[in-house]
């Protein structure tokens, strides 16, 4: 077991039934995925599931198409072909308000918070669909926007409780080391109360025992919010020790897909990414 992830896990309390028995039916499938760039291929037929309550993965070397597979998921990108099934209901494809309104959050490979704004201001702006006050009321602080704007506030305060940087609250983001705006914008995410949140390598860049913070984070809101993880990583001792199912994408094409026991021992994966098989 990699030593960052077993620290982590070993930190985070879980249910006494174990984790596996909280994973339940598949919530989102993507189906036959196709995304073009030009003549380029970055997506290639490919097609999985998600099911409630998992950490589920999604590996392969640079230029496999993981983020892209993200961004189509989130309507970011649009596909030439497939379509994804999300809650009951097929999008062809998925529009970036539709996953946004119906519990779909992510984090990016590149942080992208508003670097002049404080780090409260910054998770308050994932509260944004939660609003309903008219812009009068937000504005003039009367009705339902006063109301409201309690209301968010205690919820942010109690998510930057939860990562544990009460301390930074009200530092403008810019001003924080790299770590701690990794986990800001992952205080963002979360504020939007997710019911899928999908997470582009949130411990790229971060030292040992700020992954093993992020780690800690991410076991925390899979096992105490029931909240389900889409996630990207290149730290294969992290990925898996934290990931119940893991899909590997190799140059836009599906490769492997199973549990993580599966996958280290699936030699085309070993072949074409790991390179040594894992006992």
């Amino acid at each position: 077991m990699n030593d960052t992830a077993s620290t982590a896990r070993d930190s985070a309390s879980t249910d006494p039934g174990g984790k596996p028995g909280r994973i339940g039916d598949v919530i989102l499938r993507v189906e036959n995925i196709t995304m073009r760039f030009g003549g380029v291929k970055a997506i290639s037929d490919v097609s999985f599931d998600i099911r409630k309550g998992e950490v589920r993965s999604i590996i392969g070397p640079n230029g496999a198409g993981k983020s892209s597979m993200l961004n189509v998921v989130n309507g970011f990108y649009q596909p030439q072909e497939g379509s994804i099934w999300y809650n009951g209901k097929t999008y062809s494809p998925m529009r970036p308000h539709d996953a946004a309104s119906n519990g779909i959050a992510r984090t990016f490979q590149n942080i992208a918070l508003f670097k002049g704004m404080t780090t409260l201001d910054n998770i308050m702006t994932g509260r944004i669909l939660k609003q309903k006050a008219s812009l009068l009321e937000q504005a003039f602080y009367i009705g339902r926007g006063r109301s409201e704007e309690l209301e968010h506030r205690e919820f942010v305060e109690e998510v930057i409780d939860f990562l544990e940087i009460q301390a930074i609250r009200k530092t403008p983001v810019g001003r924080l080391p790299y770590g701690l705006q990794k986990r800001v914008e992952l205080g963002r995410a979360l504020a939007a109360q997710p019911t899928l949140l999908l997470l582009d390598e949130p411990m790229a860049g971060m030292n040992l025992e700020e992954k093993e913070d992020m780690s800690r984070f991410i076991i925390d809101v899979n096992e105490h919010f029931g909240t389900t993880i889409a996630l990207i990583e290149h730290d294969m001792g992290v990925v898996m020790d934290l990931s119940d199912r893991v899909v590997v994408l190799d140059h836009g094409s599906l490769l492997a897909d199973g549990t993580p026991d599966e996958v280290r021992k699936n030699q085309a994966v070993i072949d074409a990414y790991l390179g040594v098989a894992h006992d």
